[in-house]
């Protein structure tokens, strides 16, 4: 789930498209047949946000730099999986609203004066490959640079085939000595495959060029959310609630954890989502206590704890909540402190939660520091000793396009970034562990608690589950629906 410094110890979460049980498919592939009888459309997104916003983003850009970028979409190479379903590279979607495979971008600097401008013409140009209709057969109609009004709709005032992207790059390399591109990088996941491509393409076709990253510019525009952003990931994460009411409500023991992660996956489905956040995490017992447990394959006993950690994607945008349940739908009395503990660390984290507070681990405002005192100031493991060991990773991170949004953690919080808080403590030892994940967004005087409406009490968590019990031992057959 992380990349690079985005998660303080804390391992990679899978893809739900590379890791999903065959219940979650019967779910996603008829949906999939669904969306491709509506061929003109086949690739965007269900909403998005204007191309004025967009357009903004690579102007506030531009008028960073002194050199072009040149930025590649992803190539769409991986459909020769037939699980593929294709989704755009996260910064190049978030220039240009664009989610189709195999597209080119170049944004020249902001000129700075019509005598000394280097360049001429358009200051933007978007690529597109050329129109395949015996591909379109098969896959739904592509944009192409040759639609009627294919600029309105991309927003670009030049839209031009892909391969003439090259001959405009030479030209380029003719009066800039440096471009500006998303490099490479060896660290967590190793960043998308394409980002090598487009370094070795620039590096053939103008091999005088020098090249500089522009990731850490665009990152530090994707911390800070636009009002689009806010409502999509506020329907991603009220979806997410609706699926953990859901869970709750069916949870008992007997049932799989895969039977509890696809009827969530439903409701994020029938509610507009157009797929998970991450590869669904629903562990009990034992798998309580891995942090990023993806196979799904137990069957949940009385008396297990239940750890999910389930968010859905709407438009692009990534919820991530997870709460934690009894199978039973009763806390044991250890279960209780644990989850107790828990809380109490979120809620010191989120009482201290404002502007220039920040997620460090060391730091004068850490809210990261605020929950770790509580949890090693409040109860003991099974040997005495403090539980601030089985508190193994950080309290929170960036939300966005990714999961796990790029965002650094000794930044100081601004207004108009969304960040996860969630504490856990995890004893193998025990079989016990105890995550409880929100989402929240920093306002000009603190917080706003966007996932508020799920419930983190215990007490009313049990409320919960007991009336869903009591209801299905009243109605027995749809109970077991």
């Amino acid at each position: 789930m992380t990349r690079g410094t985005l998660m303080q110890n804390r391992p990679a979460r899978r893809t739900l498209r590379s890791y999903v049980p065959s219940a979650i498919l019967l779910i996603l592939v008829p949906l999939a047949v669904c969306l491709a009888a509506f061929p003109a459309r086949a690739q965007e997104r269900r909403d998005r946000e204007p191309n004025s916003v967009f357009a903004d983003r690579r102007a506030k850009l531009a008028a960073q730099i002194e050199s072009p970028i040149v930025l590649w979409g992803l190539t769409g190479r991986e459909e020769s999986s037939q699980t593929y379903i294709f989704e755009q590279e996260e910064n190049f979607y978030y220039l240009t609203g664009h989610n189709e495979e195999g597209a080119g971008l170049i944004i020249l600097p902001a000129a700075k004066s019509a005598t000394n401008d280097p360049a001429s013409g358009p200051r933007e140009l978007f690529y597109l490959p050329a129109k395949n209709p015996l591909k379109e057969k098969w896959n739904g109609v592509r944009m192409s640079p040759t639609d009627p009004g294919i600029e309105a709709r991309t927003g670009f005032v030049a839209v031009k085939p892909f391969p003439e992207m090259r001959a405009e790059i030479e030209n380029l390399a003719k009066t800039y000595p440096s471009f500006y591109t998303i490099f490479p990088y060896e660290k967590e996941l190793g960043g998308y495959p394409h980002e090598k491509e487009v370094v070795d393409w620039l590096q053939q076709a103008a091999p005088q060029v020098k090249l500089q990253d522009i990731r850490s510019q665009i990152n530090a525009m994707r911390q800070i959310k636009s009002p689009g952003e806010l409502a999509f990931l506020q329907r991603a994460i009220d979806l997410s609630l609706d699926a953990h009411l859901e869970a709750m409500r069916m949870m008992r023991p007997g049932l799989y954890e895969y039977q509890v992660a696809a009827k969530m996956v439903e409701v994020h489905q029938m509610g507009g989502s157009e797929a998970e956040g991450y590869a669904p995490i629903v562990g009990a017992g034992p798998n309580s206590t891995a942090l990023h447990y993806d196979r799904l394959s137990r069957k949940m006993e009385d008396g297990d704890i239940v750890v999910l950690d389930v968010g859905a994607q709407y438009s692009g945008y990534s919820a991530d909540i997870t709460r934690t349940l009894p199978a039973n739908g009763k806390f044991t009395p250890r279960q209780l402190e644990i989850y107790n503990i828990v809380l109490g660390a979120q809620n010191a984290a989120l009482a201290a939660l404002k502007p220039g507070m920040d997620l460090c681990r060391k730091s004068d405002k850490s809210v990261d520091k605020i929950s770790r005192d509580y949890i090693n100031s409040h109860g003991k493991d099974l040997h005495g000793k403090s539980l601030g060991q089985y508190y193994i990773h950080g309290l929170g991170h960036h939300i966005g396009l990714n999961v796990h949004d790029p965002g650094e953690y000794c930044r100081p919080l601004q207004p108009g970034m969304v960040v996860t808080m969630e504490p856990g403590i995890y004893i193998p030892e025990e079989n016990l562990g105890v995550r409880i994940e929100d989402d929240v967004l920093i306002t000009e005087t603190g917080y706003k608690l966007l996932s508020e409406r799920l419930p983190r009490d215990p007490a009313e968590i049990e409320k919960i589950m007991t009336q869903a019990a009591t209801q299905r031992s009243k109605n027995p057959q749809k109970g077991d629906d």
